[in-house]
C-alpha cells in the first residue's frame, strides 16, 4: 500500500513541531537575550517611516577589536541622559577585563586587557580631557591628539563616535530647570579652527556667576543661549560656518549648513540611541559593538522636564527657539526605529538559519517528497 499521501501529510505536522522545540531551544523561558519575541514596552503604537535610507544607513556592526587600537568615543550633549548612559559604559558592560572603578572616584580604568590604555573616552574613562561637554568639532581635532601622547608607539586607531539625543523640548526645558539650579558650564572652551570665541562672539545671558532662579520666559529671551539648538550646533563641524562669527554668512545659510552638517556627522557615527527608547537603545548598541551590558536599561518617564506644564504657545515658541533640533530628530528618531527594525529582522533571519542547522530534516526519506 502506498503511504506517500500520510508522509505529506506528516510533513506540516513536523515542521510546526520542530518550530516549537526549536524556539524553545533559542528562547528558553525567562530569557533576555531573544529581542525579537515580544514587542518592547517602550515601541511607540505604530511606526512609519519618513526617511528613505540604504542598507549601509540601517545596518550597524562595527568589528570593534578591545585588545587592539579601536577607540569608543562618547559625545556627550548636556541634557540627553548622556550621565546615565556614560555610567552604564564604564560600570555595565560585560568585559574580560571590567572598567576599574573605585568608591567615590568619579573616573574609572578602562583598559583594555593586558594593556595600560583605554578603549574608551568618555567623561566617565579620560575626563573631560577635550573640554567640558565638547562638540564634534572640539573632539574630532581634539581626541586623536590626546590618544596619541597615551601611547608609547605611534599607530593608527580607529575612533567609534557615539552619541545620545532627546526629544527638543524635553531637553530644553529640562536645561532651563538645571541652569535654574545653579548650573553654567562656564568652563567649556568652544574651541573651533584652534581658537576659543571671544566675548562678543559668544556673549553671555546673565551677568554674575551663574543665572539661578531664571525663569523660563527670560531664558526663552536670551537670544545668545546655548541651550537653543543645542543639539544640532554640537554634531555639526562648526569650522563651516565660521566657528562662533555669526557675521560670517547670513542666518539662514547658516542653520541650513549647520543642520546638514550635524545630520551628516550623525548619520555616519557608529551609534547612537535616544533617551525615549532605552531599551532599544541598549539594543542596538549590543548589536552595534557586540557587547553586552550585564543588567538592563531602565525607562525613566518622571523627569524635570516631564512635570513642567506648558502652555501649547509656550511649547510652539520653544520648538521655534529649537527649529534645527527638532528638524534633526525627526530625522533621527526616523533612523533609530528603521534601524532597530532592520537588526530585528536580520536576528530573525540568523535565528531562523540557526534553528535549520540545529534541526536538520535528515529523517525524512527522499520518497515523502
Amino acid at each position: 500500500m502506498n503511504d506517500k499521501p500520510n508522509k505529506l501529510v506528516l510533513i506540516p505536522i513536523l515542521v510546526i513541531l520542530f518550530v516549537m522545540i526549536g524556539y524553545q531551544y533559542i528562547c528558553p523561558a525567562g530569557s533576555q537575550s531573544c529581542h525579537f519575541r515580544t514587542l518592547e514596552e517602550d515601541s511607540p503604537p505604530k511606526f512609519i517611516s519618513k526617511f528613505n535610507f540604504t542598507e549601509r544607513d540601517l545596518m550597524r556592526h562595527v568589528d570593534f577589536n578591545i585588545k587592539g587600537d579601536d577607540v569608543i568615543v562618547f559625545l556627550h550633549i548636556q541634557k540627553t541622559g548622556g550621565t546615565t548612559f556614560g555610567r552604564h559604559l564604564v560600570r555595565n558592560i560585560r568585559l574580560e577585563q571590567p572598567c576599574d572603578c573605585k568608591l567615590g572616584q568619579k573616573k574609572c580604568n578602562c583598559h583594555r586587557p593586558g594593556k595600560d590604555e583605554s578603549w574608551l573616552f568618555s567623561r566617565f574613562s579620560t575626563g573631560w580631557s577635550c573640554g567640558l561637554h565638547a562638540d564634534w568639532t572640539e573632539l574630532t581635532s581634539c581626541v586623536p591628539v590626546i590618544m596619541g601622547k597615551k601611547q608609547a608607539q605611534k599607530r593608527k586607531r580607529n575612533f567609534y563616535y557615539i552619541t545620545m539625543l532627546r526629544d527638543p523640548v524635553s531637553r530644553y526645558l529640562s536645561e532651563w530647570k538645571h541652569v535654574q539650579r545653579g548650573a553654567t558650564w562656564k568652563t567649556s572652551l568652544h574651541m573651533c579652527d584652534g581658537r576659543a570665541p571671544t566675548p562678543d562672539e559668544l556673549p553671555a545671558c546673565y551677568p554674575g556667576d551663574d543665572w539661578s532662579g531664571v525663569m523660563l520666559r527670560d531664558f526663552m529671551a536670551c537670544p545668545h543661549n546655548l541651550a537653543n539648538n543645542r543639539q544640532t550646533r554640537m554634531l555639526a563641524d562648526l569650522s563651516l560656518v565660521g566657528c562662533y562669527n555669526l557675521s560670517s554668512m547670513n542666518e539662514s545659510a547658516r542653520d541650513a549648513a549647520l543642520l546638514a552638517s550635524a545630520t551628516r556627522n550623525l548619520r555616519g557615527m557608529a551609534f547612537y540611541g535616544l533617551t525615549e527608547f532605552q531599551r532599544k537603545t541598549q539594543y542596538l548598541f549590543e548589536r552595534t559593538f557586540r557587547l553586552r551590558f550585564i543588567s538592563a536599561f531602565t525607562q525613566l518617564n518622571s523627569t524635570r522636564a516631564a512635570s513642567v506644564e506648558l502652555r501649547e504657545d509656550v511649547r510652539r515658541h520653544i520648538e521655534g527657539l529649537n527649529a534645527l533640533d527638532v528638524q534633526l530628530y525627526d530625522f533621527a528618531r526616523d533612523l533609530f526605529l528603521q534601524r532597530v527594525q532592520f537588526a530585528h529582522r536580520q536576528e530573525r533571519i540568523q535565528n531562523g538559519v540557526h534553528f535549520f542547522f540545529i534541526f536538520p530534516f535528515r529523517f525524512l526519506s527522499e520518497d515523502a517528497v
